[in-house]
This record gives C-alpha cells, sequence and structure tokens, in this order.
C-alpha cells in the first residue's frame, strides 16, 4: 500500500520523493516481486511496468483457475475462471501454487532474492491448505518486494482480544440481528464480520450497523438498513 499511494500522490503532483530520488518507492531498472494475485497485485503490476521494471514475478498462493467454469462453480455463483487484465496484458509473468519461504539480503540490508517452494491445495474439513510439494524449492532475484496478500481475518492481537468478543468458526467476528457484537454495545460491519470482500458489501453493512446502534442507544430507529 506504501507503493501505491505513493506512485498516487506523485500522479497527482503532491510533495513526495521524485522517482529518481533514493527515497523514493520505485521500480525502475529492478526486479520486481509481487506477492498476490489479485486485483491489489494488478495495480502493483501496471505500476511498475509504467516505472520501468526490469522484470516482474507475481506470485499466487492459489493454482491457476481454469479458463471456464469448473463442475463446482456453477451459476449463479461468481466464476472463478482466469481472468487477465490490461496491466496483466502489459507483460510480467504469473506463477502460482507458490508459497514464500523467506527473503535474503545483500550487505547493505536490502532485498536480494526470494526464497520460494510450489504447494498442492488439499481440502482438510472443508478448507484449503496448502503442501510444499518435495524438491520444488526455488530462488528469484528480487530489488523490490512488494506485499500485495490477501485479507485472511481481523487482527486479533489488540482490540479484539482485549474485549474478548465472540469469533465465528472462520475467524471473523460474529454479530447478531442489530450488527451488535457479543460485548453489549460494541458492534461490527464489513470484512470484520463477513470477510474479505467488496466495498460496496462494507457501505451496506456500515449503514446497517448505524440502525443497530442507533436502536441500541434512542430504543428505535428511522435509519435505512439496506441489510439484515
Amino acid at each position: 500500500m506504501d507503493y501505491l499511494t505513493e506512485s498516487n500522490r506523485r500522479c497527482e503532483g503532491d510533495a513526495v520523493p521524485a522517482i529518481d530520488d533514493a527515497r523514493a518507492i520505485t521500480a525502475r531498472n529492478k526486479h520486481v516481486i509481487i506477492i498476490g494475485g489479485g486485483d491489489t497485485g494488478a495495480d502493483c503490476l501496471g505500476t511498475a511496468h509504467r516505472q520501468g521494471a526490469a522484470i516482474v514475478h507475481q506470485l499466487e498462493l492459489l493454482p491457476r483457475p481454469p479458463d471456464e467454469r469448473a463442475p463446482d462453480n456453477p451459476w449463479p455463483a461468481w466464476p472463478n475462471i482466469f481472468r487477465v487484465s490490461g496491466a496483466h496484458e502489459e507483460g510480467g509473468e504469473r506463477l502460482y501454487s507458490i508459497s514464500t519461504q523467506r527473503f535474503s539480503g545483500n550487505a547493505t540490508g536490502r532485498v536480494a532474492a526470494l526464497h520460494a517452494v510450489e504447494v498442492r491445495m488439499t481440502a482438510s474439513n472443508g478448507r484449503p491448505s496448502f503442501e510444499p510439494v518435495p524438491g520444488s524449492e526455488f530462488e528469484l532475484k528480487a530489488d523490490l518486494a512488494l506485499l500485495a496478500m490477501g485479507f485472511l481475518g481481523p487482527e486479533r492481537n489488540g482490540m479484539l482480544d482485549q474485549l474478548g468478543v465472540r469469533l465465528t468458526d472462520r475467524g471473523n467476528v460474529w454479530r447478531d440481528e442489530n450488527w451488535m457484537t457479543s460485548v453489549p454495545g460494541v458492534f461490527t460491519a464489513g470484512d470484520m464480520q463477513r470477510g474479505q470482500s467488496l466495498i460496496v458489501w462494507a457501505i451496506a453493512e456500515g449503514r446497517s450497523a448505524a440502525r443497530g446502534v442507533d436502536t441500541f442507544l434512542m430504543g428505535r430507529s428511522d435509519l435505512p438498513a439496506p441489510l439484515q
């Protein structure tokens, strides 16, 4: 996020380090590794190309999606198929079923290489797990590593642990029909209780939670609730 934020501000003409400044986060003439195959990763990919990266590898933990719907992914479910965005069309190499093991650096403390292994996805109790493929370890030169990994659930250390809120089996924050957690007066919405999803869900849930808060404080509410 630091990388994309700085790039956006530079494009807007804000006061940030120039791309040839030693303080700038830039991909110019660098071997770039992007960890994460989603939309944020694609944004990093396009930005790295425009900054003149020497080569870009984008790593994804999951297997490559099929070109067409699989039998277990019928309509109207969201089609889990292989997609190529405009950023991907510009170049770079996409690697699937890859798990990063560690980074190694040079004498000045800068990243120099990424060490990874191929993985095989299996299902355990209905949830995916990833087993390293023996002998598949490899190394990629890396001058710049960009973390664009997916959301794995709310961060428990800190507020959630201190409040002692109840969690769901998936590790998200549990709520009742009024969007209140197991702690009276504490409400939740968005990714915190739904899991990784789209901003439109967060907006709708925030409005619905606001009605729950209003009802809790006032005993009733005239606020709209897009979701129940």
